[in-house]
């Protein structure tokens, strides 16, 4: 379990159930945006495909986010993962309700549940439970990655700033995701692939508090760079390249296609 004071939750097949169906449901049936993100290593060998779907409906929203390596990259780590987030949107804001996130990672599940309460309280569950259970007390105020990066991307829009550091809590670990400004004229890298586009830079760096260590073995980006630009109406922009350390080295990923809002466009043609 994630918290050292837990509270059991109900088993997430049927939590996972119930919220795929209200995913589905007509209060976020509004025009979804979706994204589909390749992923490059060392000399261009492809080794990861990312999936992203977010819908925005009066005061709720929906991500729903998949992800796997491929070819190559999945000798060495064969990482599939489904990942999905359900909250309330108020002005520039977007707090999240319930996260569910579910890893088979060379052969091994893992399971992560949350509930983000309105009084700033969590209650969270992982399995199998982590070597080091997060406190309630750490997690409280916290949110989830995908609404972070929701909330990097709205800002974006209104804004066009990338300062922002957010408190995580992903049911098995406590970290900060801090945004900053790596500067509007900073071009994406070169390449057959890069965004010929306007973009703007931003710098991430993931930062783990004092006592809460860093896993030995983790799929999340530790830092990188991720350029955005404004290819949709409305009130968000999307990642359109970033260059990110991982686990697996120093990659590159690149936008192949986003649809939503009006627009369809297939960058890899």
């Amino acid at each position: 379990m994630a918290f050292a004071n837990r509270v059991l939750l109900p088993p997430i097949g049927g939590l996972l159930l119930a919220f795929c169906t209200a995913l589905a449901g007509p209060a976020l049936a509004a025009d979804p945006i979706s994204l589909r993100v390749e992923v490059y290593g060392f000399a261009g060998i492809h080794v990861l495909t990312l999936r992203s779907r977010i819908q925005e409906a009066g005061t709720r929203y929906a991500i729903i986010t998949d992800y796997a390596t491929n070819g190559i990259a999945g000798l060495v780590v064969d990482l599939t993962t489904h990942v999905q987030v359900e909250g309330r949107l108020g002005g520039a804001s977007a707090q999240p309700e319930r996260f569910r996130k579910d890893t088979r990672r060379n052969g091994v599940e893992h399971h992560d549940r949350i509930d983000y309460h309105s009084d700033g309280s969590v209650e969270g569950d992982a399995t199998p439970p982590p070597p080091n259970p997060v406190p309630a007390a750490a997690a409280r105020g916290t949110i989830d990655n995908l609404t972070a990066y929701f909330l990097l991307e709205r800002q974006l829009a209104r804004t066009g700033s990338c300062v922002l550091a957010v408190p995580i809590f992903d049911g098995a670990y406590r970290y900060d995701l801090v945004f900053t400004d790596a500067g509007p004229n900073v071009p994406p890298p070169q390449g057959a692939k890069r965004f010929g586009g306007t973009t703007v830079a931003c710098r991430m760096t993931r930062r783990f508090p004092p006592g809460f260590p860093e896993p030995e073995q983790d799929e999340g980006a530790q830092q990188g760079t991720i350029w955005y630009a404004r290819l949709l109406p409305g009130d968000v922009m999307v990642p359109v390249q970033m260059r990110l350390d991982t686990q697996l080295g120093v990659v590159e990923g690149y936008l192949a296609e986003v649809h939503g809002r009006g627009v369809d466009l297939n960058l890899t043609e």
